[in-house]
């Protein structure tokens, strides 16, 4: 039997595993790659790396989420789905292991599999919570992101110190990720069957049958959960981007500007826990997604007419980006009548989702460049974010995709 399988009838030693197992794939999902922002100069200067190439580095996982999010629900319909988190995490701790290898291609080839095991990973945890937990989606939503937004911003802090240890170096203290990964797989090996072939499938987490269900690329609500995953990653990546240049520009230093940014993480993490904790009592997700996208607009349009009030600008933005993140990652499961539709679900919105996440800042800079100022481009993602209030609309009403191919969206409690 699974270690997540059948979670009402399980023991609370194993209903335990299961949490424990959710949380520590969730706090795998960014600390990897995000770890490297702080020693970029450090990699930059061995490897005489151009700004461009720099760039690219820290772009790599991103382009990887966008170009591989797809293939993982089939990958899962294949294998199972305890057992494709479970090649994942390996992949991911291989990744890990390799980019810190002294071999010359081994920084671009391990960092490349890092984004494709975090790409599979951000798709079917998703679909492990719709399966496993399903009275509990919001609520482990925000937990794990909360989790994960905790270990991130510790991993970004030590990174240097480690680094610095005598016989260190910046591929020990980015190399020892790869423990996080390897605890998870140990979490999750007990619930993995021995067998091959459709049984072992079956019972690492697939269907017995399968299970047929209209494409969500060919439907409304899927590409209006897809565009509100989307445009509420804008907000998020623009901020965490941009907020240093803008404060500079305001007088404020780069050590104040530093805990600017530590305190939207921090107040990003208790918003996300705080939705977690209510969403499930509301019939639909309308009011949160746009209360979000309200709160993340409010901040752009703030730092562009009272600058000075930065801080409080940087609370209210993390209050929205912290809702927001949460109610998209819970629209997979609440949108869905199964772990394979949410799945499908997933990858559609992850992989559209994060290109135009990515582009964000790509797009910030070049107003800025057009402009020579700050006030196209806030005024601009102030307008973002509010076609993200408009898709929250949309895609939070009460209903699911069709079951059967021909079907159209289901309606529930009058939604």
């Amino acid at each position: 039997m699974a270690v997540f399988s059948r979670m009402r009838k399980a023991p609370p030693v194993r209903a335990g595993l299961a949490l424990t197992g959710v949380l520590l794939i969730g706090v795998n999902l960014r600390v990897a790659f995000v770890s490297v922002g702080p020693l970029l100069a450090d990699i930059g200067r061995e490897f005489d790396f151009s700004s461009a190439q720099s760039g690219l580095l820290t772009g790599l996982p991103l382009i990887a989420f966008a170009l591989f999010s797809p293939l993982a629900p089939a990958v899962a319909l294949r294998t199972g789905l305890d057992r494709a988190l479970w090649l994942s995490l390996a992949l991911l701790a291989a990744g890990t292991v390799l980019r810190s290898t002294p071999a010359p291609a081994a920084l671009w080839s391990g960092t490349l599999l890092i984004g494709i095991a975090i790409a599979f990973l951000n798709v079917l945890l998703p679909s492990l919570i719709k399966r496993d937990f399903p009275g509990r989606i919001s609520q482990l939503t925000g937990l794990y992101i909360a989790a994960q937004s905790l270990v991130t911003a510790l991993g970004a802090a030590i990174v240097v110190p480690v680094s610095l240890i005598p016989g260190s170096g910046w591929r020990l203290a980015l190399g020892i990720w790869a423990g996080l990964a390897l605890l998870a797989m140990a979490i999750l090996l007990p619930g993995l069957k021995r067998g091959t072939g459709d049984g072992g499938a079956a019972a690492a987490g697939a269907p017995a049958a399968p299970v047929r269900f209209r494409s969500p690329w060919k439907t409304l609500l899927g590409w209006q959960v897809t565009l509100f995953m989307g445009l509420q990653s804008v907000g998020f990546f623009v901020v965490t981007t941009w907020l240093p240049s803008i404060e500079r520009d305001q007088g404020i230093s780069e050590t104040t500007s530093g805990l600017h940014v530590s305190a939207f993480l921090v107040v990003g993490t208790a918003s996300s826990l705080m939705t977690g904790a209510v969403l499930g009592r509301f019939s639909d997700q309308r009011l949160l997604g746009m209360a979000g996208s309200l709160l993340a607009m409010a901040g752009f349009l703030g730092l562009l007419v009272a600058p000075q009030l930065s801080l409080v600008w940087v609370v209210v933005s993390a209050s929205g980006c912290g809702s927001m993140i949460v109610t998209a990652l819970s629209l997979f499961s609440l949108r869905t009548t199964n772990h394979v539709q949410a799945a499908a679900l997933s990858g559609m919105a992850q992989s559209v989702g994060y290109a135009i996440g990515a582009a964000g800042p790509v797009l910030f800079g070049f107003l800025y460049d057009l402009s020579g100022g700050w006030t196209v481009p806030l005024a601009v993602s102030a307008g973002i974010m509010g076609l993200s209030c408009a898709m929250a609309f949309l895609a939070g009403r009460d209903r699911v995709l069709p079951e059967h191919p021909r079907e159209r969206p289901e309606v529930r409690h009058g939604a």
